[in-house]
């Protein structure tokens, strides 16, 4: 007899709690070897393909194509070898869970009941969601996807853990005031998703919860079949209410940080026209020299490095519990890169370490990957201060939103033949506006004007550069 292992949706790193099936890359009856591939998700950062840690046929897919799932949702089942045997890990990690961690005690279940959890965790990983089941039931044919119809759900415990892993739906219920131990969750073994938080809103459901008042159970029931249903939409909408568009993915995720950011940073800013002209030329002479092309961006980021020495003050973030402004030693510089996905800040390790050939080198190989949508979360995140071409859109200036938990952000306009007073003479000179927008929590204006002073007088002459390299 095989077992039936259930391989879940794995932790993929950097605080993501949620993913979206974009693509599945097996199908119910298929065999799968150990680390295959096996489905394509969106996360709010990159696209990743999951590997499977079973080897083994594919007997339930759960969640269709354009459904989301939280980390910890269950993505398929692998009937695999021996039942008496554990199955065998490649040693491969995707963060949150690793093939070749001993499958923890096993609890016997009755029959017509989910599953058995056992879990499989490697020390140090954040997920706190079992990773595999054996099922006790023989596995249904491959002609038969349909797994055992799920338990009855059970009210969750007035005191204990809240099963909820989703950091986002813990803070949703505490926005709304919603007790979390009222609801029962629509999840694997009950756990609670953002929807069932969404369901309690629209039913209204009380705020604080008094004594002898039943749970509020979750609206959504147990899929039956191999491929789950998607939840229906709250409501549908009237004619003249025009297009919803969903607030996931890449956009949810813009729209989580930035809405962050406004709520938690007290910004300020300020900006500066520079004559730019003698930059434009220093590039035009560095390129005509031969060897590799540097680009704009790069010079800007070199400049905005050298002036993150000077005034450190701004390559720091706010840790709100400690009441604390931490400074950190290296320069890891984001830039917001358009692409059809949406607004994405890719993140150039210690660039306060480069030269401006290997930042154009890094800024270039970032930017292709950004496009292409295969970006991984690390190299979305862990930025402490970003650089925003945003001249590339033809517009002159910006109050750009700080990239939450940074310190300070850099706006650069388009670079434009302006009329501009040089040397006591009015003439045409390639002019840009720079805007800093910074959190005014970790300086004062003066840093401020004294880092964008700086930025501008490395533009208007770079040779104020050299002196500090």
């Amino acid at each position: 007899m095989a077992q039936v292992l259930e391989f879940k949706l794995p932790d993929l790193g950097e605080g993501l709690t949620e993913a979206e099936i974009v693509r599945w890359l097996v199908k119910v009856g298929d065999v799968v070897a150990i680390d295959q591939p096996v489905v394509e998700v969106e996360t709010a950062k990159a696209m990743v393909e999951v590997p499977c840690p079973y080897g083994g046929v594919v007997t339930a897919r759960f969640g269709e194509e354009g459904t989301e799932l939280p980390v910890g949702a269950p993505l398929l089942t692998v009937a695999v070898g021996e039942p008496a045997a554990e199955p065998e890990g490649s040693g491969n990690v995707l963060v949150g869970y690793g093939t070749q961690a001993p499958a923890a005690r096993r609890r016997r279940v009755r029959a017509g009941t989910a599953g058995v959890d056992g879990q499989a965790r490697r020390p140090g990983t954040a997920s706190a969601a079992p990773h595999a089941r054996v099922h006790a039931p023989a596995p249904a044919p491959a002609s038969d996807p349909t797994p055992a119809p799920a338990a009855t759900q059970a009210s969750p415990p007035a005191e204990g853990p809240v099963p909820v892993i989703s950091p986002l739906v813990r803070r949703l219920a505490r926005d709304n005031g919603v007790d979390l131990r009222r609801l029962a969750g629509s999840g694997p073994d009950g756990l609670i998703l953002r929807a069932d938080v969404e369901d309690a809103l629209r039913a209204g459901a009380g705020r604080t919860r008094t004594a002898g008042e039943p749970v509020v159970p979750a609206s959504a029931a147990a899929p039956t079949g191999g491929e789950p249903a998607v939840r229906a939409p709250a409501a549908a909408p009237r004619a003249g209410d025009g297009a919803r568009v969903p607030l996931k993915g890449v956009r949810g995720a813009v729209a989580d940080k930035l809405s962050r950011s406004r709520r938690e940073i007290p910004d300020a800013t300020c900006w500066v026209d520079a004559d730019a002209t003698e930059l434009m030329r220093a590039r035009t002479a560095m390129n005509a020299a031969g060897g590799p092309k540097i680009s704009l961006l790069a010079l800007l980021a070199r400049i905005c490095t050298a002036a993150l020495a000077r005034f450190p003050e701004l390559n720091s973030f706010v840790d709100t519990e400690a009441r604390e402004i931490v400074r950190l030693d290296q320069v890891h510089l984001g830039f917001a890169a358009q692409t059809e996905r949406g607004l994405v800040v890719p993140v150039v390790r210690d660039a306060h370490a480069r030269d401006a050939e290997s930042l154009t080198a890094e800024f270039a190989r970032l930017t292709e990957s950004a496009r292409a949508g295969t970006l991984t979360p690390a190299e979305l995140t862990g930025g402490t201060f970003t650089l925003n071409n945003y001249g590339v859109f033809g517009v002159d200036g910006s109050t750009p939103i700080i990239n939450h938990p940074e310190a300070a952000m850099l706006g650069v306009g388009r670079i434009v033949p302006k009329p501009w007073v040089h040397e006591g003479e009015l003439a045409v000179r390639q002019v840009v506006q720079l805007s800093l927008t910074f959190d005014h929590r970790v300086c004062d204006g003066g840093t401020a004007g004294g880092f964008l002073r700086y930025v501008a007088d490395c533009v208007e002459q770079p040779a104020v550069l050299l002196r500090t390299l």
